[in-house]
């Protein structure tokens, strides 16, 4: 897995180039498929990074769009690298299609900030703690895949110990309701507490508690969310991937790349930061929990 991130990135860096080309030529998207006879959705799909490109594809684009032969090339090389595809692709449907993204987003990130309102993070959940979730959100699903569900979670959190590429930073603040929400028994629960001191001892991790004392917060309007920001690609081809706000639901997700959408959730987290309690408060909260559960 270690240099396995799939194709994600390239696929958005390669769309987002050939969009901005096509509107520098003047060219709009019912044009541009009527001269080259594709789709107005295929030139749609490819601009936002929807799937594999085809080399001969990006040729035909950059030629409609009077693009430098070197250029073209950078381009044609980003096209190859469409074709690879991440880890997670051997896990099948235990990966929503509006999850896959985010998993291939999280694989190429250089940096996570996450907030959580209501559950531990996924990078940091036990296998038990993950199973008494996959009961709750699959409870017609078989055992089976519910395991293979677990399964891919586990898999994800192998990036925060990575070799290579280097391993992201994760910076997380967890609502003290997060720590208190029982998920399975008291066994789990504390199994899964003390797991977080642990990944909080990692380098690249740190664990903060937003207490019920810092009141109402942009947090619980904004609910649980993450900002990705990504490193400089490859010899710096086609620049860094912008960063993303990633937001969950029930059947989906939203990903938020727009400067003003970007800036509140920066302006939302700044706001957690200041609230919540500094590391070494928050590695003796969550303690302190773990001895209400083991005594009560």
């Amino acid at each position: 897995m270690a240099e396995d991130i799939g194709s994600t990135v390239p696929r958005r860096q390669l769309g987002r180039l050939l969009r901005q080309f096509r509107t520098e030529a003047g060219v709009t998207l019912d044009a541009a498929a009527e001269a080259l006879e594709y789709s107005r959705q295929k030139i749609w799909r490819i601009e936002c990074g929807l799937g594999a490109v085809r080399v001969l594809d990006v040729k035909a684009m950059c030629e409609l769009y009077n693009v430098s032969a070197e250029m073209t090339e950078a381009m044609r090389g980003l096209a190859a690298e469409t074709k690879s595809k991440g880890w997670w692709h051997a896990y099948g449907d235990a990966v929503p299609s509006w999850f896959e993204l985010y998993v291939g987003l999280e694989s190429a990130a250089a940096h996570l900030r996450q907030y959580e309102e209501t559950l531990i993070p996924g990078l940091l959940q036990t296998r038990e703690y993950a199973l008494g979730l996959a009961r709750l959100d699959r409870p017609t699903a078989s055992e089976e895949d519910r395991e293979r569900a677990v399964e891919v979670r586990l898999q994800r959190q192998s990036l925060l110990t990575r070799r290579l590429p280097k391993p992201p930073r994760l910076d997380a603040v967890l609502s003290e309701a997060v720590l208190r929400r029982a998920v399975g028994n008291r066994g789990v629960m504390v199994g899964q507490l003390s797991r977080l001191i642990e990944a909080a001892g990692l380098p690249n991790v740190s664990v903060r508690v937003l207490p019920f004392a810092a009141g109402p917060h942009s947090g619980a309007v904004a609910g649980s969310f993450v900002i990705l920001d990504f490193p400089v690609t490859k010899g710096g081809r086609a620049g860094p991937e912008p960063s993303v706000a990633y937001s969950e639901s029930l059947t989906g997700a939203l990903y938020l790349d727009k400067p003003d959408e970007l800036a509140a959730y920066r302006s939302a987290w700044k706001s957690l930061e200041t609230l919540a309690l500094d590391e070494a408060q928050s590695t003796d909260m969550i303690k302190r929990i773990i001895g209400e559960l083991r005594h009560d």
